[in-house]
């Protein structure tokens, strides 16, 4: 991260950060279409326990890198959560 000399510079950061952001959005949303080839039933799309195990993960990494392991896990939740749905019509698209 850079220190920025002003709100347009910051903007443009931003605006940067985002993008790189909807890139690796996009890079796990494809992985995650290829994993509903791999599950077997509509409950190995949910994994439960994956999704805890997830949770768990990106909250010891928010907290390393110091920003808030209940703002990461929100955002991770409801980020799964329409993964799951995508990855679910995928899967149904194969039976």
């Amino acid at each position: 991260m850079r220190e920025c000399s002003g709100l347009d510079e910051v903007r443009t950061c931003i605006d940067d950060v985002d993008r790189r952001l909807i890139k690796l959005l996009a890079e796990r949303r494809a992985y995650v279409v290829q994993a509903s080839k791999f599950k077997e039933s509509k409950a190995d799309v949910r994994a439960p326990a994956r999704v805890e195990q997830v949770i768990s993960k990106v909250r010891m990494l928010a907290g390393a890198e110091g920003i808030e392991p209940d703002l990461v896990e929100a955002l991770y939740r409801r980020m799964i959560e329409g993964f799951i749905e995508i990855e679910s019509a995928a899967h149904r698209g194969r039976e």
